[in-house]
Parts: structure tokens; sequence; C-alpha cells
């Protein structure tokens, strides 16, 4: 069982900068790719990006060039740096995590609120 602490919420004008953190712990044998999700209110969750162990990063058309996803190995902790705000960005941020290519877990989400 893996567990998922997000992190770095919050609210800030636009065209400001925000850090999410995803914290994994648990019984971990190996994370084959960490990623993130929003929500926003009245909206399905969707896809904002994802970063696989060979490196390559996929990011959603929306966030390309804004955002950029990063991962800790040692510390089992993942970040979503996201710049250059929009209030359209405003949603609640999920983790994501695969591990042992089977088994996916969520984090309980972190609320991010862009003022325009």
């Amino acid at each position: 069982q893996v567990h998922l602490v997000e992190s770095g919420g919050g609210l800030v004008q636009a065209g400001g900068s925000l850090r999410l953190s995803c914290a994994a712990s648990g019984s971990i044998r190996s994370i084959d790719a960490m990623g993130w999700y929003r929500q926003a209110p009245g909206k399905p969750r969707e896809f904002v990006a994802v970063l696989y162990n060979s490196g390559s990063a996929v990011y959603a058309d929306s966030v390309k060039g804004r955002f950029s996803i990063t991962r800790d190995n040692a510390k089992d902790t993942g970040y979503l740096e996201m710049n250059n705000l929009k209030p359209e960005d405003t949603a609640v941020y999920y983790c994501r995590v695969v591990e042992s290519s089977i088994y996916v877990y969520w984090g309980q989400g972190t609320q991010v609120t862009v003022s325009s």
C-alpha cells in the first residue's frame, strides 16, 4: 500500500507560480510513473502531466511550456512547478502513482486557486 500526500496548493494571482509536492510513503517497491491530474468544479478530472521512470514527461496541451514535472527518487517525492498561472488553472490537483506496473494510487488533492 502506498500513501500519497500532496501539498503546496494555495491562492495566487494570475501570472504567479506555485510548486506542488507529492510525497509517497508506505510499501513502495517500484514507482513506474508519477503524475498529476486536476478537477475543476463541475468538470471531470483531467490529465495534467506525468513523469515516467525512463525520464520522459508528457504534458497536457493546456499546460505545456508553463508547468514542469520532476521527481526526487531519493525522497519518493514528486513535484509540479506551475508558472504563469491562469484563472482556468483553478482546480483541485491530485497526485497519481503507478506502482509495480499494477497498482494505482491517488492522493487526497490540494486546492489551487488563481485569481484574475
